[in-house]
Formats: structure tokens, C-alpha cells, sequence
């Protein structure tokens, strides 16, 4: 049997809990997946995996076996692609992960002309506001909003998330608008987790202000605070792209026009600049540009 499909098979085992979930992920019979598992389980000459009748999980030989067969898969697929280094027109499939309120607001925008220049790229778009590992959910590149990256990934910046405070006029109707970051400490603010918590800092004048605001709800999708916002529920601070519209056709209004929220950096996130594969190449390269211009 083929050894590299007898390891994509057990890393998909492994991902979707079971051989049942994975035969229906493969569109292959469970007969099937077990006989892959035991070439898998023979060529490694140890057991993989404990099985019961309610649950499955890695013995301590498959935890050693499923990381060095993640990079084994990595390297399968990519080894098709390094030809097309040296093609004139470039080719493959791309997986990228993305936050919500990029993917909705930039991300969706941008590839519409990449893929019309390049026809014989596809890309598989994961969209969540967590940080994937790149190598064990098979991330080609991931967009990442943050100011503290860590060190050891590689990162291309791509461009500033700026950010803007706002509310609906309804909300205000009771209210008076804060003047001062510290009175947002008597409003109720709706927290984009995905900004740091509770903790809001501003920058006027070259002085750095920090609040650390409260209300009754937070999330970590900004499309949502921002339909709640919309509907004056509180005071939001959330992604510039996201609002752009609200706030000029005044359904939302700008809190604190002179204070401005400290930005965030837009990076592409990847594995390895050896070997980049021609169409990764072009995409990091169209985004560079992409993102420069918004």
C-alpha cells in the first residue's frame, strides 16, 4: 500500500477523532481506513493508537509517530509544487487562515484579482480568530492582527489595523458623549476580544492613555459587536474597516475623535522561506501590496 496515503489516513484519524470520522473526511470506506492504519502501524512496527468502543487516543509511540508524520505529509505536498518554481505560469493549492473581521472587510476583496491573474491557483480559506498552528492544521499562510508576534515565526508585515471607538446616536440619547477616556468608565462598553480584553489605550499628543473599561458584553467576533453596537447596545471599540460605512452614513458615531486607538499590525504568518512554493510567493506578494493601498 501507498506509506504517504497510510499517513495522510492517520493524521486525519487523529484530526477527526475516530475511523469512522475519517473515512467520511476521505470519502473511503472504514474497511479501508483500518487497513491503511495497520500499514501505518506496521511500517512504524508499533501500535498507534488506543481504541475502544468510545473513544480513541495516541499511545505514546503514535504521539511520536503523528509529529514526524505531519512534517512527512508537509513535505509530500509541497515536493509537487517546487517545480512550479520554475514554471511561467503559477499553480497549486494554498490553504490560509484569517480572522473574521480581515477575511470579511479585505481578504475576500483581494483575492478576487489574484485568483483572476493567476486561474490555475486555488485557496482554501479557514476563517477563525484563533491561532492556528501552521504545520499541524496544514496552514500555507496565516493573516494575523497583534503587536506582539512571537519570535520565532516568520512574518511578513503587510500592513496597520487601525481602530475607531463608536456607538449608535441612540445610545447617546441619554447619555452625554465622553470628553476624556476615563469616562468611559461610566458607560457600558462592548469588548472585541481580540484587542486585548478590557485594557483601551489611546495616544494623544504624543501621551499614552490606558482605560480599562467594563459592560455586559464581550466577544471575539467584530461583526457581531458590531451589529450590537448598531443597535445601542453600548460603546465599541472596533476595526476602522469594519464601521467605514456606519460612520458615513451616521448610523454609528465616532467616541472620542481626538484620541486615537493604538493600531495593530497586519502580518502574513508562514512556515519556511525554503523551497516557497511560486504560488505562495505571489500571493505574499500581492497582499504586500494589497494591504499598502487600503
Amino acid at each position: 500500500m501507498d506509506r504517504i496515503r497510510a499517513a495522510e489516513v492517520f493524521i486525519t484519524i487523529v484530526e477527526q477523532g475516530s475511523l469512522s470520522g475519517a473515512a467520511d473526511k476521505l470519502d473511503m470506506s472504514r474497511a479501508m481506513v483500518t487497513r491503511y492504519l495497520a500499514e501505518m502501524e506496521g511500517w512504524a512496527g508499533a501500535r498507534l493508537l488506543h481504541r475502544t468502543t468510545r473513544r480513541l487516543s495516541l499511545t505514546s509511540a503514535g504521539k511520536v509517530i503523528y509529529n514526524e508524520v505531519l512534517k512527512l505529509n508537509n513535505i509530500a505536498n509541497r515536493l509537487p509544487l517546487l517545480s512550479q518554481n520554475y514554471s511561467d505560469s503559477p499553480a497549486g493549492s494554498l490553504r490560509i487562515s484569517c480572522p473574521h473581521s480581515i477575511a470579511y472587510d479585505e481578504l475576500a476583496k483581494a483575492l478576487v484579482p489574484f485568483l483572476k491573474q493567476y486561474p490555475k491557483i486555488e485557496i482554501d480559506v479557514r476563517i477563525s480568530n484563533q491561532a492556528v498552528n501552521l504545520v499541524e492544521d496544514r496552514i500555507d499562510l496565516a493573516i494575523r492582527i497583534t503587536d506582539q508576534l512571537e519570535p520565532q515565526l516568520i512574518a511578513k508585515k503587510l500592513g496597520v489595523c487601525h481602530s475607531v471607538v463608536c456607538a449608535s446616536p441612540e445610545y447617546f440619547s441619554d447619555k452625554d458623549l465622553p470628553k476624556v477616556p476615563n469616562d468611559l468608565l461610566v458607560h457600558n462598553c462592548l469588548v472585541y476580544r481580540y484587542f486585548g480584553q478590557n485594557e483601551w489605550c489611546f495616544d494623544y499628543d504624543g501621551q499614552v492613555y490606558a482605560v480599562s473599561v467594563k459592560g455586559q458584553l464581550r466577544s471575539n467576533e467584530s461583526t457581531f459587536l458590531t451589529q450590537a453596537t448598531s443597535a445601542g447596545a453600548g460603546i465599541a471599540m472596533l476595526p476602522y474597516s469594519s464601521v467605514r460605512n456606519q460612520l458615513k452614513d451616521g448610523s454609528l458615531i465616532q467616541v472620542l475623535p481626538n484620541y486615537q486607538p493604538k493600531p495593530l499590525t497586519v502580518y502574513a504568518v508562514y512556515s519556511s522561506r525554503e523551497h516557497m512554493p511560486q504560488a505562495l510567493r505571489c500571493l505574499l506578494d500581492h497582499l504586500s501590496d494589497w494591504f499598502k493601498n487600503i
